[in-house]
């Protein structure tokens, strides 16, 4: 239904009550994703507070001589018959003739699809007056022939010096049309050298058009049809017209023909609608000044962006800055606070005129404006008519004061003189113009101060193919529907529901079954969270995979199992409020242990680096790390059996294993707790000990000590020692896994390996390479002829080699069977393969796509056989070599 349909008074109460309904919609998804900030203090821009400071910000522009109204060329959006500034313009680049579909019109007749014809360049000829000569001009928007005001040809170009002066008639109204000479706009050698000039529908011509005093005829009205000055082709929407034209240029014999041309479409940003350049009156704010000021404090180092590449942006838009055009011919926003003033009974003063420009009034209030208007008019306020602009303001300009606004600016409440200026802004990269310049520009000139002095400009959040996510594309995936999970059928009704044409409907179901084809399965906010942090650290956008937010719910699976499963080793453990302390000065710490608490501290110091240098990926990234490698991987292995011994002789080693596993687990939630609030918080509240570490103990995780590191307490003896002790166990596992000898096995490895620091890293932890290595005896540097001939072998580095007795543990024959067996599926495939690449014809008739993939595939095929023949070889000397002894 059409706005128009409803009056705007209907119009505005009908928004109000989608509002009511659905405008807590954002605030819903922000609190399901765990934002904790003080919801008491939730503005919109259309409340009374906020509206007060656009009246207030929009009187000072005008009274600092910096708003103004004007009739200029701008961007018009025919669909929402409005004014559109430059950055609100998507641009589409055409390589050539091009066919697209326009919403706002029928259909083409001309096209099976009903779409209309872009990216040609269409030739004509234009009659010179009381000549039989012709000028062949050519254009890429035909349509705009109905309001040309000049020709245009170089005046050093001697192929129409005898045309100075002259005129060419209008083959549709006869109108005659000067031809003129203008060197700062045509170019000799383009095309024939003679330009068109529509200075009401073009930028290039509108400025050529100024310069020569040109007449500016609007061809268009403002819903995109031919008007009153169209002739025969008036009422035709715009592109219906462009095909009429062409038609009745051929009729009359000045058609010359068209070719394909490269192009740049602009397209409204909220409506998708072709832009048109339109003479109309709007009120403008001069930003100059403003601009200067807001790269000034970057400059100088008082505002910073981060990522600081961002900064190219910002000088490049602000160094550049337009007067910005802040009217919108729409009924939904903060309509402006300016009054047309007329006297009663007074006839031939128009709004609509610019010559009556200065009969507008720009108030705080109707009062106010009849106050002004008495001053204007010279008249009492009874002899007065005050008519106030239908028109809104650019939503980015009440967007613009709101760290100020929100406070109660302008009044100087306690709200604003607390909290402004605020310290850090966190935003898209994709509005740093729209929003943060404007904020920093008008906080600036009406408080003078920096409305902050951080920006972050955070990734954007794309579909997993780097498109972004639109409405008209039908891709725009809910948090809530990531959080709770959502069917397959639950997608598509939604774009049932929706307002895409059912073209586009068909289209965004086919991709919505391609990318969930069993729905968004439920992964939680914690998972969404992480998962959005992690792809942080590849720069400027996300392409948001939902298999990776999956992976990152069997973290948080991971997460609660683990510590749920430590817990049990701490089930006896009473923690104190020195714990950490008390542990480091127990003097009875095994490696492990200060390998974990070393761990600790080095996971405490990246992630507040990071946190401090806004790399939440490499946050994310250390985090994870601790969890899953320093704590699942190597920690809780290496403790179990020292937990599960309760014998009085190892009482000290326990208590040291569970307070330095609780200490790890309670930072480690901490550390996390900012990522993963929720599940952070209920593992937390689990550790034993909660409720009996004294008065200062917080009863929150939300309320707790952000973790810090201790330099005393990191370790890199330990951690070398540690990382010497893994490789060996990496070993271990590599030998069980390739003689494929059960868990429940127990091994005797040798190593061998430097002396120094090595050998004495193994020795000390002896112990633990028997935990993870699932060995019955670890034997270190043992002399030569003490280690079994058969033995199977993994070279570690050049100082380490570890060796694992396999006597009697394998079944050799049966090995050699399931090798073959594998031998027997590869050479298959292999041979088969290798006859193709060498039948004749092959380079000739085979793309060199699909000979790069069989090459790849061959060489492949290849190691798999010959790795299969040496592992056949290894096991039958092994067994001649046990047979032998």
């Amino acid at each position: 239904l059409p706005r128009h349909d409803l009056g705007r008074e209907e119009f505005v109460k009908k928004v109000w009550e989608w509002k009511a309904e659905y405008g807590n919609r954002i605030t819903t998804q922000l609190r399901r994703l765990g934002s904790s900030v003080d919801w008491s203090r939730e503005r919109f821009t259309m409340d009374d507070m906020c509206s007060k400071a656009v009246v207030e910000a929009f009187n000072r522009f005008h009274e600092d001589g910096l708003l103004y109204r004007a009739q200029r060329l701008g961007n018009w959006s025919c669909a929402l018959k409005s004014a559109i500034s430059e950055i609100e313009v998507d641009y589409k680049e055409l390589e050539g003739r091009t066919f697209l579909e326009v919403k706002t019109h029928k259909g083409s007749s001309i096209d099976p699809k009903g779409r209309y014809e872009f990216g040609v360049l269409t030739s004509f000829a234009y009659p010179i007056e009381d000549s039989d000569e012709k000028l062949v001009v050519a254009t890429t928007r035909l349509e705009t022939m109905l309001g040309d005001g000049a020709v245009a040809v170089h005046p050093e170009d001697a192929r129409y010096k005898h045309l100075h002066g002259k005129f060419v008639v209008h083959p549709f109204n006869g109108r005659r049309i000067p031809i003129i000479c203008d060197a700062q706009l045509v170019d000799m050698a383009f095309g024939t050298g003679a330009v068109k000039i529509t200075p009401a529908h073009d930028p290039n011509d509108y400025e050529c058009g100024k310069r020569h005093n040109l007449e500016f005829i609007t061809v268009l009205t403002l819903d995109g049809a031919i008007n009153h000055n169209g002739s025969q082709f008036e009422g035709m929407m715009r592109y219906d017209a462009r095909i009429a034209v062409e038609e009745a240029l051929k009729e009359k014999g000045l058609y010359i023909g068209k070719e394909p041309n490269k192009m740049r479409l602009g397209l409204c940003s909220r409506s998708g609608d072709i832009l048109e350049p339109m003479i109309t009156p709007q009120w403008y704010v001069n930003c100059n000044g403003m601009a200067k000021r807001a790269t000034d404090v970057v400059r100088n180092g008082e505002l910073k962006i981060v990522p600081a590449d961002h900064e190219k942006t910002w000088f490049h838009w602000l160094d550049n800055i337009r007067d910005w055009c802040v009217s919108r011919q729409l009924w939904w926003g903060h309509q402006i606070p300016a009054w047309f003033a007329t006297k009663k009974g007074e006839t031939g003063v128009l709004k609509t005129d610019m010559k009556s420009n200065d009969r507008w009034v720009v108030a705080r209030s109707e009062e106010d404006a009849y106050a002004k208007a008495e001053k204007l008019l010279g008249c009492s306020r009874d002899e007065i008519v005050l008519e106030r602009d239908e028109d809104v303001l650019d939503t980015w300009f009440s967007s613009g004061l709101f760290p100020f606004s929100v406070m109660g600016w302008p009044e100087k409440t306690g709200d604003l003189e607390a909290f402004y200026p605020t310290s850090l802004l966190e935003t898209g990269c994709d509005i740093l113009f729209f929003w943060v310049a404007r904020m920093v520009m008008m906080g600036l000139h009406l408080t003078d101060k920096l409305p902050f002095h951080t920006v972050y400009l955070h990734a954007m959040v794309r579909d997993k193919e780097g498109r972004k996510m639109s409405k008209s594309l039908g891709n725009v995936i809910d948090p809530l529907e990531v959080i709770s999970g959502c069917t397959l059928d639950t997608l598509l009704s939604k774009l049932e529901g929706g307002n895409l044409p059912p073209k586009e409907v068909v289209r965004a179901k086919k991709d919505q079954q391609a990318d969930f084809p069993d729905g968004i399965p439920e992964c939680g906010s914690d998972a969404l969270r992480f998962g959005l942090l992690a792809y942080t650290v590849q720069g400027k956008d996300v392409n948001l995979d939902m298999k990776r937010v999956v992976g990152y719910r069997m973290f948080c699976n991971k997460l609660w199992n683990a510590t749920k499963f430590a817990l049990q080793f701490v089930s006896d453990f009473q923690p104190t409020p020195n714990i950490l302390e008390e542990l480091m000065g127990s003097g009875k710490m095994a490696v492990r242990d200060k390998f974990i608490i070393s761990r600790l501290m080095a996971c405490c110091e990246t992630v507040n680096d990071c946190f401090t240098n806004y790399k939440f990926g490499d946050a994310q990234q250390a985090a994870y790390s601790f969890w899953m490698n320093d704590v699942c991987d190597v920690y809780l292995e290496l403790i179990k059996p020292v937990v599960y011994d309760t014998s009085d002789e190892n009482k000290d080693n326990r208590w040291v294993a569970q307070a330095a596993l609780w200490i790890a687990i309670e930072a480690g939630l901490r550390i996390l707790h900012p990522m993963m609030p929720f599940v952070t918080e209920e593992l937390w509240q689990r550790l034993p000990g909660r409720g009996t570490l004294g008065d200062s103990e917080p009863e929150s995780i939300m309320l707790a000590k952000f973790p810090e590191c201790n330099e005393a307490y990191k370790n890199l003896e330990c951690e070398e020692s540690m990382e010497t002790t893994m490789n060996i166990v990496r070993a271990c596992r590599s030998l069980r896994q390739q003689y494929n000898i059960p868990n429940k096995v127990l091994t005797h490895y040798f190593v061998k390996m430097a002396s120094g620091q090595p050998e004495e890293a193994a020795k000390s932890q002896t112990d633990d390479i028997k935990t993870l290595g699932k060995a019955a005896t670890v034997d270190i540097n043992l002399v030569e002829e003490a280690i079994p001939k058969s033995v199977g072998i993994v070279v570690v580095d050049e100082s380490t080699t570890v060796l694992m007795d396999i006597k009697g543990l394998v079944d050799y024959a049966a090995e050699i069977k399931k090798l073959e067996k594998q031998l027997s599926k590869t050479t298959g495939p292999m041979e088969q393969l290798e006859t193709k690449m060498t039948a004749p014809g092959y380079d000739e008739n085979v793309s060199d796509e699909v000979k790069a993939t069989n090459s790849e595939r061959i060489d492949g095929l290849k190691k798999k056989a010959a790795d299969i023949e040496k592992a056949i070889l290894n096991f039958k000397n092994l067994d001649e070599i046990e047979k032998a002894n």
